[in-house]
């Protein structure tokens, strides 16, 4: 066995390109000299669409968590009222950052595994009786597996509300819809080592002019995550205020060639399938799925382990198969294993993983497993072809 060929099917960070590999590798430049300007701006508007965005894409060197972060810090005073929507352990981060801040979180709480739903907000921006800064809401909930209907919730923020939508989308960005004008988005942040197909390192964020203008007034003491900064680094330059990670950026661009190449939409409708495909296989292996097919994400998908046999899936499909995937988060851990399908991932790839949780399966035991969620993939790919 070629045990030094490692599989990634973790929801961040998922397999890298070999061109886009090739692209960061590629002479570094300095980032005060004349070619860093016309990289930053190529990929800052060429990420735009893929964001939904009428704005340049901003660009932070750090991880996902500093676009959150970052998203809190230009918006939340000391004192202000925002409510956090809680999914899942990302939506519980959000809060938390939100807290460092200062701010009176209100938090609604749905069980995971869960969406919160159009009506799970209005009712409860009805119950509150005081003005609302912020509502803060998870794109895809990384920890459970689902995706919220962002469209909708954005809607009943600006009915209910004159408060700023600020959505994470760091572990769907670049495999799903959005567009921030229409569906009410005023802050969208992402992280770069998810559907973006690049090493973990890059924080993304975009955002209104609405949002803009908040951000210009926001007192809160920052630094190196003070967009004001990089507002005025990029329309005078287009620049960054602090060293940039110069070879991500380099990845970046060629990562939008790559959606370019396949077209954006293309790029949606392969997610959509890799995710039925992982789901209809489950289906075969009496494993129950923690979400429901109308709540799904189409980049990671939550199994959950029933039995002492089903959870050493995850370190057996490891140490045997050179297959990585993930397991549960917060409440969860312990209780379900994650397998992320976003990015750089191919059908063939989703038939690769199921057949090693066949075989770690038969290892444990558990027989008359093997070919069934492999053949009940290949007929969800063969009918979307």
């Amino acid at each position: 066995m070629l045990m030094d060929q490692q599989c990634l099917f973790t929801p961040g960070p998922t397999p890298i390109p070999e061109r886009v590999k090739h692209a960061m590798n590629q002479p570094m430049i300095a980032h005060r000299g004349s070619a860093f300007p016309m990289l930053l701006e190529n990929v800052s508007t060429r990420l735009a669409p893929v964001f939904g965005s009428k704005n340049p894409v901003y660009l932070i060197s750090g991880s996902g968590t500093s676009a959150l972060e970052t998203a809190a810090a230009n918006v939340i005073e000391e004192n202000d009222n925002v409510v956090v929507i809680v999914t899942g352990a990302f939506g519980e981060r959000f809060a938390s950052i939100c807290e460092a801040f200062g701010a009176n979180v209100h938090r609604l709480n749905i069980e995971w595994g869960k969406t919160c739903c159009h009506d799970d907000l209005e009712n409860f921006l009805n119950s509150i009786n005081t003005k609302i800064k912020a509502v803060f809401a998870t794109y895809c909930e990384t920890s459970t597996g689902i995706v919220n209907p962002i469209r909708d919730l954005g809607f009943v923020t600006k009915q209910k509300t004159e408060a700023l939508f600020i959505v994470d989308g760091v572990s769907c960005i670049g495999a799903v819809p959005m567009d921030m004008e229409r569906w009410n988005v005023d802050i969208l942040v992402a992280g770069s080592q998810k559907a973006l197909m690049l090493p973990p390192g890059l924080a993304f964020i975009a955002f209104s002019e609405r949002a803009k203008k908040v951000i210009g007034m926001c007192s809160t003491k920052r630094f190196y995550l003070d967009l004001n900064r990089y507002i005025a680094s990029y329309e005078k330059e287009k620049s960054t205020p602090f060293t940039p990670a110069v070879s991500l950026i380099f990845g970046a661009q060629e990562v939008c060639k790559m959606i370019e190449d396949e077209g954006f939409e293309n790029v949606i409708k392969r997610h959509h399938l890799l995710k039925n495909m992982v789901r209809a296989g489950f289906t075969t292996l009496d494993l129950p799925l923690l979400t429901c097919d109308d709540d799904a994400s189409s980049t990671i998908t939550s199994v959950i382990t029933n039995n002492e046999k089903t959870k050493q899936i995850k370190s057996g499909l490891e140490k045997k198969y050179g297959i990585t995937i993930a397991g549960g988060q917060g409440k969860l851990k312990g209780e379900i294993i994650r397998i992320g399908h976003m990015g750089y991932c191919t059908p063939f790839d989703i038939l690769k993983v199921l057949s090693g949780i066949e075989m770690t399966m038969h290892d444990l035991g558990i027989t008359n497993l093997l070919g069934k969620a492999t053949s009940k993939a290949k007929e969800v790919w063969i009918h979307a072809l």
